[in-house]
């Protein structure tokens, strides 16, 4: 049986995040809410691995296999349930399967590297999504931004150079540590640009269902390959960890996913580490400077602005095959 009724060509325009081919559409209010959100839930996940008593891709591990059951069992009790793709959706399948690995992936060399620099940093390297992701949009989805967009691009773009550049400066020990969660970064972005294109045609919940249990298998190899911690002492972190940043935090990341443009959803990302620096600054001491608190306040511009020039207009021509 199929795992969704796909949506009719006169219905994809209205729930596409990337690409409208009927002219300019509008940032849905609720999911631009659902985004922000979703960033500041995910922008505690660093403090909760530095707080677990298992290795760092070990409490990865845990955060996916503790929200796989919860999320298959909403996923189940809904309309459309996380059944096995049917006929003629191999295409699908393979694309959940992908973006679950890259995700693992994402979380495992993030919650490594998140030992290894400081919060801000970790957040900040770890969704270098939000430059990668937009990108995507401009040249494969083609969805292009308006004026006020590319402004809070520029401003983002110099708000998170201020964030990350003062860092670097103060403590080069982070180099590992930073280049880490870049490499998570970008595997992130994979994740992204593969669950957009899952997020066409499928609900929100089954889509992060399945991409949460194709996560579970290489996250636990991964951790026993650098022989980690795999039992936890103290499960209060871990399953913070769990509902926080997976079934709260993915869980709105994805459904948003399907309703904004790569831009909205890029630039959302930077809410993380603006919580970060926060939580770096009241839990750690990690320092903030008038550099840091700049950067913070341009951000915060940018995602005014990226909401107020939310109307934009993309490519007419088709962007994708329709099945």
């Amino acid at each position: 049986m199929p795992v969704f009724r796909a949506p009719r060509k006169s219905e994809r325009p209205e729930r596409d995040g990337l690409s409208d081919r009927n002219g300019p559409i509008t940032t849905p209010p609720l999911a631009f809410a659902a985004v922000i959100l979703a960033n500041v839930a995910l922008a505690f996940g660093p403090l909760l691995v530095r707080m677990a008593d298992t290795g760092p891709v070990a409490s990865g591990f845990w955060r996916i296999a503790l929200a796989a059951p919860v999320l298959a069992l909403v996923a189940s009790l809904g309309p459309a349930r996380p059944r096995m793709p049917g006929q003629g959706q191999v295409g699908l399948w393979v694309l959940l399967l992908i973006g679950g690995v890259a995700f693992a992936g994402d979380l495992g060399t993030w919650h490594i590297g998140i030992e290894q620099t400081t919060m801000a940093n970790a957040t900040l390297f770890g969704n270098s999504a939000t430059f990668i992701f937009p990108l995507y949009g401009f040249l494969v989805a083609r969805a292009w931004p308006s004026r006020a967009q590319g402004v809070a691009l520029i401003l983002a773009a110099v708000g998170a150079g201020l964030l990350m550049g003062r860092s670097y400066q103060v403590d080069p020990r982070h180099l590992v540590g930073d280049l880490l969660c870049v490499l998570a970064g970008l595997l992130y972005a994979v994740y992204f640009i593969l669950m957009s294109r899952v997020r066409v045609a499928m609900p929100p919940v089954p889509a992060l269902a399945w991409s949460t249990v194709a996560s579970i298998v290489p996250l636990l190899i991964f951790a026993l390959m650098l022989g980690e911690r795999i039992w936890p002492g103290h499960w209060g972190p871990l399953i913070l960890l769990a509902v926080g940043s997976q079934i709260v935090g993915q869980g709105l990341m994805i459904y948003a996913l399907g309703l904004l443009s790569p831009l909205v959803i890029g630039l959302a990302l930077l809410v993380q580490p603006m919580v970060a620096t926060a939580i770096g600054w009241i839990v750690y001491g990690e320092t903030l400077a008038l550099p840091d608190l700049v950067g913070v306040a341009m951000v915060a511009v940018a995602l005014v602005l990226v909401r107020r020039g939310s109307t934009r207009r993309v490519a007419k021509t088709g962007d994708r095959n329709d099945e």
